[in-house]
């Protein structure tokens, strides 16, 4: 499995069957703005909240990509209404099987609008099992106790967990996610993009080896092979 970093909480997975874009914030992202966008060709968006930090390149990419979006309903309706054709709402708890595999929308604990001051629903992450890996992403959190229902309903390969603080979880949070979660492998996202979710690389890393906890911090363009 092939990912792509592009900052903040964007990553892109390629899967065997599929290509999955999350969280699009990219040509306007300071620390990777600029950035040609065009070349992005997803077969899927998915969005785990409405901030503009995490939906701003979602319509763009879904029209020059032909992208299927998939979200809570109160923002797939919403890019509906802006002529976007294929989406695909779902809602907290439920579960879908795509021809990748089997996605799950889960809870997370954070506020949802979108960038025109609509309505985003509520804000959530995602667990997607594969043929190839078993992963979680947990958009934009706090750490919360029902994290545990993940880590004993799913065997997760890795999870990519927001460590800036301030707006989400910070890293000793994460690292306590990690335990809930049954996972080792933790890779971080939601950091550097502003001053005030700025971190100590090598703080974290430190805190995250106390633990036995492997955290990757990946860098905006870098390609990751998991």
């Amino acid at each position: 499995m092939e990912l792509v970093y592009y900052g903040q909480s964007c990553f892109q997975v390629s899967l065997s069957k599929a290509v999955i874009l999350i969280d699009p914030f990219i040509s306007t992202n300071p620390l990777s703005k600029n950035r040609d966008i065009s070349n992005i060709n997803p077969d899927y968006i998915l969005l785990t909240h409405g901030h503009g930090d995490h939906t701003y390149d979602a319509e763009a990419i879904a029209r020059n990509s032909n992208a299927t979006i998939i979200s809570n309903y109160e923002i797939t309706t919403w890019y509906e209404s802006k002529g976007i054709g294929s989406t695909h709402g779902m809602n907290i708890g439920g579960s879908y099987h795509f021809p990748f595999g089997r996605l799950k929308m889960v809870n997370a604990i954070h506020s949802s609008s979108m960038p025109d001051g609509s309505y985003g629903g509520n804000a959530a992450g995602y667990v997607i099992e594969t043929s190839e890996k078993t992963f979680y992403h947990a958009g934009d959190t706090s750490f919360f106790s029902d994290m545990k229902l993940i880590g004993d309903e799913f065997d997760l390969d890795f999870a990519f967990l927001p460590v800036g603080d301030n707006f989400t979880m910070g890293i000793d949070d994460a690292l306590n996610a990690a335990s809930l979660l049954n996972t080792t492998t933790i890779i971080a996202m939601h950091f550097d993009t502003f001053p005030v979710i700025e971190i100590d690389h090598a703080a974290c890393r430190e805190k995250a080896s106390a633990k036995k906890i492997d955290l990757i911090i990946p860098k905006i363009g870098e390609s990751l092979t998991v």
